[in-house]
């Protein structure tokens, strides 16, 4: 019988023990510090983006406007890896020593 004693009377102080530690967590008040914030970074202002922006609040009639299409291009080919400018290979047999 010694063995059921012993049984129970761990029983009842884990169950005293669980009862405590709930009610001291049920209790505790959480301080909440402010999460350190990061300082937002602006970019800075960048005057292809505005032109772009410009053309785009145009509307349909950007398509019509040169200054739009070239801005277009500009940004297509920055975006695409080309180079801007006339940097196509000449074409075998053009030009005068291959046209001989």
């Amino acid at each position: 019988m010694e063995g059921k004693v012993l049984a129970r009377i761990a029983a009842v102080v884990f169950v005293a023990v669980a009862i405590t530690a709930a009610v001291i967590e049920l209790t505790r008040e959480d301080v909440l510090t402010p999460a350190p914030s990061a300082p937002a970074l602006q970019a800075p202002a960048d005057p292809l983006r505005l032109q772009l922006r410009r053309c785009q609040e145009m509307g349909e009639a950007a398509a019509n406007d040169a200054e739009c299409l070239r801005l277009w291009a500009g940004n297509r080919d920055r975006f695409l890896g080309r180079t801007p400018g006339p940097s196509t290979p000449a074409q075998p047999g053009a030009g005068p020593i291959g046209g001989q």
